[in-house]
């Protein structure tokens, strides 16, 4: 027995380290994503994994070294039914994962709020209460601004072609989260709109929804991180297991809607800033979200990408401002700049800040 205990030990022991020299792991991982507070619920969420990615520590610009890293990002294997613990403010909180490894932290904190960002840490513990595994993330309480922004991701600021599945995955499979582009002017687009109408230490509230899956995240925070974009909460689409890579962002666009208006429902007395692209769905959701929600939302800008569907765009967009609404639709981000000046959204004195 000792013997037969000895080789599967090591045998268990092989794998793991092939497993490690693929950048994969089998021991439990926690993916916890920044989630957001607000004086009727805070929220916080992630998956458990069995097996999934260690965190990339190198960034090569060699096809394969991006190739092996796009794929490890779609091994995954969920964790179901485990127990995992969040602490807030002295109180212990317990959730248990769903099927597909997904957990939500949802609880309600004695006022006042305390705006700003909070890190958090979920631990995942066995039955006699020993740590398994750690993941870290953070939670933001928006400050009482005026505004918030809510923008799409790919094509929207990350150049993606998004509307051509063989360009969309060459990008994918070929650049890393640090050699990607953002559009030329956008950084400074959002930084200014981050800035605007408020005060420099109370940013307005980005929130950042796509059709893109969870798998993605580190990746896509990853690129916000370095090209400056403002640090905001990301709510993507579905984990999806390696069959699926191909079908990457290409569908569930329909949750899209559902998403923003979750966030449409936390701040009820914000308005707010909605920035798309026309490469997929982006006008059609937004035009339903101004129908839905009348007098919250203040703009809506689409970035023009995919010259196949201008004219219906065009067609939603007039739509939209016959309603009220203002729409920015714009191929270079200094027309958008000079939109958000022109309908008061960014001041002379974020300009000279920004310049």
């Amino acid at each position: 027995m000792q013997i037969s205990n000895q080789k599967y030990s090591n045998k268990k022991s092989w794998s793991t380290l092939v497993l490690n020299w693929f950048g994969l792991t089998n021991e439990p991982v926690i993916k916890v994503y920044h989630g957001y507070g607000h004086p009727e619920q805070m929220v916080i969420y992630g998956h458990v994994l069995r097996l999934g990615p260690l965190p990339r520590k190198k960034y090569k610009r060699g096809m394969l070294h991006n190739t092996v890293a796009l794929l490890r990002m779609f091994f995954v294997k969920p964790l179901g039914g485990a127990t995992v613990h969040m602490e807030w403010e002295g109180i212990e909180h317990t959730v248990h994962t769903d099927t597909d490894g997904f957990f939500r932290f949802c609880w309600v904190d004695q006022p006042p709020l305390l705006h700003g960002w909070h890190e958090m840490h979920v631990k995942l513990r066995d039955k006699h209460g020993n740590e398994k595994a750690k993941g870290s993330g953070a939670i933001y309480i928006p400050y009482e601004t005026q505004y918030g922004f809510i923008s799409d991701i790919d094509d929207t600021f990350l150049i993606s072609h998004s509307a051509n599945l063989r360009k969309r995955l060459y990008v994918l499979f070929t650049h890393n989260a640090r050699s990607r582009k953002p559009f030329e002017g956008v950084v400074k687009h959002y930084q200014l709109l981050a800035k605007g109408n408020t005060e420099g230490n109370a940013p307005n509230p980005f929130f950042y929804v796509s059709s893109s899956e969870w798998n993605l995240y580190d990746y896509i925070l990853e690129f916000t991180t370095i090209n400056g974009i403002p640090r905001g909460v990301f709510l993507l689409n579905v984990l999806k297991p390696f069959r699926q890579l191909f079908k990457t962002g290409q569908n569930n666009h329909h949750t899209k809607f559902m998403r923003i208006v979750r966030i449409l429902e936390a701040y009820p007395s914000q308005q707010f800033i909605l920035l798309g692209d026309s490469s997929q769905m982006d006008p059609f959701i937004y035009a339903s979200i101004v129908e839905h929600f009348p007098n919250r939302i203040h703009a809506v800008y689409i970035r023009d990408v995919h010259p196949k569907n201008r004219e219906k765009v065009v067609q939603v967009l007039d739509k939209i401002e016959a309603s009220g609404v203002p729409c920015c639709f714009f191929e270079h981000s200094e027309e958008a700049i000079e939109h958000s000046k022109a309908i008061g959204l960014i001041g002379e004195a974020e300009m000279a800040v920004g310049s």
